[in-house]
């Protein structure tokens, strides 16, 4: 491991209070790229915040339903974020709580792939999140969109309801390519719809620090973004799969893993961060 990468892990942030906010701050959870660890960061590190205090929500943002799938086992739902985003139901009628105290969810089911179709022709179809979560902002701290692997509208949805992205990086070389079109589309969406839209940060994802071309691609990601990446690597972990089939955060079905101690510090830093 390269000297600039070891300091760069080498710091420990330490996790703020809850700051006094009128509002929620909310954060996408984006890549275009699948597979990189959005839903799990979304669970992971929304139960750290909510351990730490916060009042916390994730919002499914997409079809695949995942994040839903990952918190409550279920494929199937009689009220989705998919029928509030129809104005058939508010947040609040489909919220449900989940087993972490401070932590609710916004859930979806494969019947959100339809929303892109039927939203087309919605005047301020762009604005439609954003519109859905606006009463309920006041009664969280944080809320994070786990949002589909795609640049369509519900992605740009996700982010013109944000204040913020974070963007799971897969510690792979072809994971890399993808960025420029990646902080293209940010772009974008900041300059004509959300002008507020920052990036958060960028998490390194699935690392192994005995591969050489881990350490290699990170210390690339450090060159190229700086100050924007993570101090935390998540490492692989075979206790990721394992807690998803229990539907429990990986914070508290291995606590002690170095899966949670990743998460639990990349919370803290993500709330340094935020204040």
């Amino acid at each position: 491991m390269t000297t600039a990468v070891t300091d760069w892990l080498a710091y420990e942030p330490t996790m703020p209070p809850p700051p006094e906010r009128a509002q929620a701050r909310v954060i996408a959870v984006f890549n275009q790229k699948g597979g990189v660890g959005k839903t799990t960061s979304c669970i992971s590190i929304g139960a750290a915040l909510a351990d730490a205090g916060y009042r916390v929500l994730l919002v499914d943002f997409d079809p695949q339903g995942s994040l839903t799938v990952g918190l409550t086992g279920a494929h199937e739902l009689p009220q989705t974020i998919y029928e509030a985003l129809l104005g058939n139901l508010s947040a609040r009628d489909v919220l449900l709580k989940t087993g972490t105290p401070g932590m609710d969810l916004l859930p979806a089911t494969i019947e959100l792939s339809a929303a892109e179709m039927q939203l087309v022709n919605e005047v301020g179809r762009d604005q439609t999140l954003a519109r859905l979560l606006a009463p309920i902002l006041g009664d969280y701290d944080v809320v994070l969109i786990d949002c589909l692997p795609s640049l369509g509208l519900l992605a740009v949805n996700a982010l013109a309801a944000s204040d913020g992205v974070l963007i799971p990086l897969q510690c792979e070389y072809y994971a890399l390519r993808g960025m420029a079109l990646l902080f293209a589309t940010i772009q974008k969406v900041k300059e004509r719809i959300n002008a507020r839209l920052q990036i958060e940060g960028i998490i390194p994802t699935m690392y192994d620090q005995r591969s050489t071309h881990h350490r290699e691609v990170l210390s690339r990601v450090l060159e190229a973004f700086g100050d924007l990446t993570f101090h935390t690597a998540v490492p692989k972990t075979v206790k990721f799969p394992e807690a998803t089939v229990a539907t429990e955060p990986i914070t508290t079905y291995a606590q002690n893993s170095p899966g949670a101690v990743a998460y639990r510090r990349l919370a803290a830093e993500l709330a340094e961060r935020m204040q």
